[in-house]
């Protein structure tokens, strides 16, 4: 009798350290040198994703993970995707992050006024994404940072963009004031548009806009110079001077041979730019032209535009950028 309560005292001493010597294997530092991520692909069980993460080096052996998961871990199934494993990550740990962590999230970003030609080579050369897209159509995507994960297809991405177009149009339309001269959102982004590539201050689009507005209201061509150059370039830098054929170009864009609206976008405008053309500035101007600062002259007046214009050349000969 003595001897089987002996037996099972060591018995129960060795279960105890067995378990202690477990606890503590799963909780102490692993192998794992440096900070890397490891993908984990969809469908992958327990054991898959154990033998990927042996093969990293984040675990020393995967069988050893196995049986300790069992013994110490949540049931909880693990995920898909990238995740981040840090340097000498413990086996509890990596099997938290299998399970709970969100996967590694990268970045790209959409300028304001990106022509869709530009954002095209922009999403195709996005690495670790999958899959073929077209040239979205322009005016379309919402200039803004996106997240996506590795492996997640290009469709989607660009799907998520033009979402966000969509919902941020439908917003501000609502909020749009009487004043704009846009009768349709598909005209408030096409406006947009071209104020987007006139002005890179911020504060000048409301009243960019309410030019504009003013232009349209009494049927004055917009002679916006970057409709001259959207059908040659499709929204490409054009390069050099604009010709004046260019200029006396007849087509659905060049707002210098037409009046009104072109037939469409020239660019993805931002959020702000679409604002501004649903809510211009009061202004009684009529002629903009960059004043050298950054920033443009506004005048009410033929007269006093042409002053402007020969402010700006003066300044641009003393700058030894035109003769």
């Amino acid at each position: 009798m003595r001897v089987l309560v002996g037996l099972l005292v060591l018995g129960g001493i060795l279960a105890a350290g067995a378990f202690l010597y477990g606890r503590s294997e799963w909780v102490e530092p692993g192998p794992l040198a440096e900070a890397t991520n490891v993908v984990i692909p969809r469908g992958s069980s327990q054991a898959r994703a154990a033998l990927l993460l042996e093969e990293e080096g984040v675990l020393a052996n995967a069988d050893r993970f196995r049986i300790l998961s069992r013994a110490f871990g949540e049931t909880a199934p693990i995920r898909a995707g990238e995740f981040r494993f840090p340097a000498e990550v413990s086996a509890a740990d990596a099997l938290n992050i299998l399970q709970y962590a969100e996967p590694v999230q990268r970045r790209i970003t959409i300028p304001e006024g990106l022509p869709s030609v530009l954002v095209h080579e922009r999403i195709m050369a996005a690495p670790f994404l999958t899959g073929e897209i077209d040239v979205p159509e322009e005016g379309s995507v919402l200039p803004a940072t996106y997240n996506y994960e590795r492996g997640e297809p290009r469709s989607a991405l660009l799907g998520r963009m033009q979402q966000a177009m969509t919902e941020t149009v439908a917003e501000l339309w609502d909020e749009r004031s009487e004043d704009t001269p846009v009768d349709t959102p598909r005209e408030a982004v096409i406006l947009a548009s071209i104020v987007e590539k006139e002005t890179a201050d911020p504060a000048e689009r409301p009243t960019v806009a309410g030019v504009y507005r003013n232009r349209l209201e009494i049927g004055m061509r917009l002679q916006a110079d970057p409709t001259i150059i959207y059908p040659i370039t499709k929204g490409r830098p054009l390069g050099r001077r604009i010709r004046q054929s260019e200029i006396d170009a007849v087509n659905g864009y060049n707002t210098y041979s037409m009046t009104g609206l072109p037939d469409g976008p020239i660019a993805n405008p931002g959020r702000e730019s679409i604002e501004a053309v649903l809510n211009p500035a009061e202004t009684d101007a009529l002629y903009f032209v960059a004043d050298g600062s950054g920033g443009h002259a506004f005048a009410e007046t033929l007269a006093e535009h042409n002053e402007n214009v020969r402010a700006w050349f003066a300044l641009r000969r003393a700058r030894g950028e035109m003769d």
